[in-house]
């Protein structure tokens, strides 16, 4: 036993006054393995329910988040004072320090705020599909700094959080699993309205994607300089996939307009010549 506490107490090396010892390393061992098997613990606690939807399973996925950051930072500090570091004296001592490093890596803590807001508020879950600047992404993970998409392109994109929190995002996910999308169609004057409407409706009725057939609505717009303008609205729950569904229904529509000789309009311009008079 006294071999035992005499191999802890061994010296690994020493500066001025300071010295590591044995013992030191084993907590900080010690300290590295039991927050790994305490998150594993609240890991488990958390997904214990297999068959957890994906929204709820966004949720799930920040508190655990939250909990694994807060965790290794209390490990972190611990193990500062367990090799002989004062974390209070040592950031009273960095003050001046840590404000140059803060005015460097402004960015980098603007992203990390903005993390800690997502994971707190939690109006952006994981599964949500999101348009940022016009690119429609659909979130992976949520990180302390960067969180994890997935573009329709099935492209990752890395996303600074900042990014999310200070601009203008639209999440086609947040209230519904279902959304309204619209496509906008012309024809020439002279066409019959109401056959019109029944085409563009019928063309979205023939999709599987569309939600519900009652909520499929032909409208007529206006009138156009060179056409009648017609928008077709429907309900679709394959917000991620929409370009695909649009280009399914537009195919639709352009097969049932040549069948009952409907002309898609485009612009014409009339030219009037007039004749000089000798």
């Amino acid at each position: 036993m006294l071999s035992f506490q005499s191999f802890l107490n061994q010296e690994i090396f020493s500066v001025g006054s300071y010295t590591l010892k044995v013992h030191m390393v084993a907590m900080i061992l010690v300290i590295i393995v039991g927050t790994r098997i305490l998150l594993w613990i609240v890991k488990k606690m958390l997904f214990r329910k297999a068959d957890i939807d994906e929204h709820k399973r966004g949720n799930v996925q920040a508190v655990y988040q939250i909990i694994r950051y807060v965790l290794w930072l209390g490990a972190f500090g611990l193990a500062l004072e367990t090799i002989g570091i004062k974390v209070t004296l040592l950031l009273a001592g960095s003050a001046a320090l840590l404000v140059g490093i803060g005015l460097g890596l402004q960015q980098t803590f603007n992203d990390v705020i903005s993390g800690v807001i997502l994971l707190t508020e939690r109006s952006i879950k994981i599964g949500d599909v999101l348009e940022i600047d016009s690119d429609v992404v659909k979130i992976q993970t949520i990180g302390i700094r960067t969180s994890k998409g997935l573009n329709t392109d099935d492209i990752s994109i890395i996303i600074p959080n900042s990014l999310i929190t200070t601009s203008k995002v639209i999440n086609w996910s947040h209230q519904n699993d279902k959304t309204r999308f619209r496509i906008d169609v012309g024809v020439a004057y002279g066409s019959n309205v109401d056959d019109v409407i029944r085409i563009l409706e019928e063309s979205a009725f023939e999709h599987p994607e569309v939600y519900d057939r009652e909520l499929t609505e032909g409208r007529l717009m206006g009138f156009g300089s060179s056409s009648l303008d017609f928008q077709l609205l429907f309900f679709s729950k394959n917000t991620f996939r929409i370009g695909s569904v649009k280009s399914d229904i537009r195919r639709n529509i352009v097969r049932k307009f040549a069948e009952n000789n409907i002309v898609i309009s485009f612009p014409q311009l009339d030219v009037h010549l007039k004749q000089s008079e000798d």
